[in-house]
Formats: structure tokens, sequence, C-alpha cells
């Protein structure tokens, strides 16, 4: 998956029941942030800052995701356990993971395993990709994705 390029369809369970899918979106820019774990520092870290800019992601025309490998019901107990805004996906079995290039190689302590890899893409509203981050800090990583949103047509 590269810049320029469509965006890879997605059908997958969100939080609250129902599904979410790419073509929910046709016509709009959306946002989707992908995070190793429910509930976790960083990850709770990035879904509040996303939350907290909801508003501002709607005027400029763009829909933000999350996307992480949990459960639906791991999904709504952090939704609701920090009062987050924005929906969540569940992919437990990795395939719009590995189709957005965010299931890889890792390592920490010495150890090298598969897992999500903190990655945000933006997608266009004419459905290309129109930029990704790749091993994302957290730490102001969602005004950036904003003021990205903001100067895409």
């Amino acid at each position: 998956m590269t810049e320029g390029h469509n965006a890879p369809a997605f059908r997958l369970p969100r939080d609250g029941g129902g599904v979410a899918t790419l073509s929910d979106y046709a016509g709009r820019k959306l946002v989707l942030f992908f995070y190793p774990r429910a509930d976790t520092p960083g990850c709770t870290r990035e879904a509040i800052d996303f939350t907290r800019l909801a508003d501002a992601f709607a005027e400029a025309g763009a829909a933000v995701l999350g996307i992480s490998a949990d459960p639906v019901k791991a999904q709504e107990k952090f939704r609701d356990k920090h009062k987050l805004g924005v929906p969540l996906i569940s992919d437990e079995q990795h395939e719009m993971l590995e189709a957005y290039g965010a299931w890889g190689e890792k390592s920490m302590y010495g150890k090298t395993f598969l897992g999500i890899l903190r990655t945000t893409v933006l997608i266009g509203a004419n459905g290309k990709i129109a930029r990704i981050w790749r091993n994302v800090r957290v730490e102001g990583h969602a005004d950036d994705v904003l003021a990205a949103a903001r100067s895409l047509l």
C-alpha cells in the first residue's frame, strides 16, 4: 500500500454493533488510526487525542476510525472507560491490518514477534491514500493528522 493508490476495501465489526466498511465513507476524507491494544497507555492517549479533535476533523470533512485486533467487547469497554468519541473497529483476523501495512514484525526486550505497527492512514474523498504515517509517536500525532486532513482538498 502506497500513497496515491486506492484504499483497500474493508468490512469489519465495530463497537456498538453493526459493521464499518470503506464504502460507508465514500466521498469523504477518512482517517484510520491503527493501534496495538485497547486500554494500554499509548493507545489510550492516542484515542483520547483523536476524540478531543473529533469536531475539528468533522469540520475538515474527515471521519476518524480506530482499528485494533481487540474483540468488539474489549473495544466497547475501552470506549466506555475513556469516553471515546470515535468508532472503534475490531480486526481479529488481521485482514485490514495486513492490507494497510499495519501488521508486521516488532521487537521488544530482544524478542521478535508479529503485531500491530502503530500506523495512521489518511484517505482522500477520492478514495485514494493521501498520506501514511508509520511508527507513530503518539505525542502531537492527532494534531499533525488534523493539519494534513485540513490541507487535503
